[in-house]
């Protein structure tokens, strides 16, 4: 059998566990799931019931995670297999530990680094052992891929994080939309998200529903404004599961994401294959939106207000844009993106 022929092991710190809904754990699962197991041999951590789909995939090693010994399992494991890829280290002292037993014993084992942070100062200092040990290193967008090389003066690719087509689609009909407007947001309930801005617009359109799904600090605070500001179109959902995420996007007419702090917003993604136009900020650059096109990306809070107006006012426009969406968000699914790591995988590992 040629080296080509062999199955190409692959060790990544991730863990595999169901109910670990963390955006990096929840990448590399997807990506295992999809990997070829005639072809590609994964090791990886469990510490509670895996996802279903990895616990099933034939050559997969699930290594018990505990509160405590799991460095020492982890060396074992690397040390006796020396898988050929070191996949998605983190920034923690298991990673540095690999990256010195790898110079200290000459292991041929390829490091493959997946960015998802725009790098400035604290970030690169953060990530950039990571960056630097990789044999490969791709970012989650084109703009994080444009801040590595300014931070490290080094050229990488990028591979975007997937859209399961499984949850998020199109509405099969046009009929099928909602007599009442609705707006939607989704994510995590922080200062930088500024779910209170969305609360801020619902008060100027009472003829609007307003849903936000997430949990976090700042939601008292958010239901506190909804009340000072007698908004009664405004329904807090919740945290969701990607099959009512997706159904709530259904649901929408338009998705709108004020943060002013991100790596590559999956969300962004997620709301286009559903067919909602988004407006979001500008500042992260996301891929997953073409500004005028399948949504807006601004550059200031009052032109967020404009065209949250525009989109509201215009049924055409909402309906041209979400074609749009639907149709870029095509290249970000999930199967073409593993296929994207397949390759990678591969040339690396012939390399060595």
């Amino acid at each position: 059998m040629t080296k080509r022929q062999q199955l190409i092991t692959i060790f990544t710190p991730s863990h595999a566990d169901a109910a670990n809904t963390n955006a990096q754990q929840l990448t590399v699962k997807e990506i295992v799931a999809r990997l070829d197991p005639a072809r590609f041999r994964v090791t990886m951590f469990s510490g509670g019931q895996p996802d279903p789909r990895i616990a099933a995939r034939a050559n997969t090693t699930l290594i018990p995670s505990h509160r405590r010994g799991n460095t020492l399992q982890f060396l074992t494991r690397l040390l006796v297999v020396r898988p050929h890829i070191y996949f998605y280290p983190r920034f923690g002292p298991l990673d540095n530990l690999f990256f010195f037993l790898r110079h200290k014993l000459r292991l041929k084992t390829a490091v493959v680094t997946h960015v998802v942070l725009v790098m400035n100062e604290a970030t690169g200092k953060l990530a950039g052992h990571s960056i630097r040990e990789a044999d490969a290193v791709f970012a989650n967008s084109r703009y994080v891929a444009e801040t590595v090389r300014s931070t490290f003066g080094i050229e990488i690719g990028t591979i975007h994080n997937g859209i399961d087509r499984g949850f998020f689609f199109p509405r099969e009909q046009e009929s099928s939309q909602p007599a009442a407007r609705v707006v939607f947001y989704a994510g995590s309930f922080q200062a930088r998200k500024r779910v209170d801005l969305i609360v801020q617009q619902a008060a100027r359109h009472p003829d609007v529903q307003f849903r936000l799904a997430g949990r976090g600090e700042t939601e008292p605070m958010c239901r506190a404004l909804v009340e000072k500001l007698g908004c009664h179109n405004v329904e807090f959902v919740g945290h969701l599961t990607l099959a009512q995420l997706g159904d709530e996007m259904r649901k929408s007419d338009l998705f709108l994401f004020p943060s002013i702090l991100e790596g590559h917003p999956q969300v962004l993604g997620q709301a286009g294959a559903c067919g909602l136009p988004s407006i979001a900020m500008n500042l992260y650059h996301p891929d997953y939106v073409l500004n005028g096109e399948s949504g807006f990306l601004v550059e200031s809070d009052a032109e967020l207000v404009e065209k949250l107006e525009l989109l509201l006012r215009d049924p055409n426009l909402r309906r041209s844009m979400s074609r749009a969406a639907a149709l870029h968000a095509l290249q970000f699914d999930w199967d073409r993106i593993a296929l994207q790591w397949e390759e990678v995988f591969e040339a690396v590992t012939a390399e060595r």
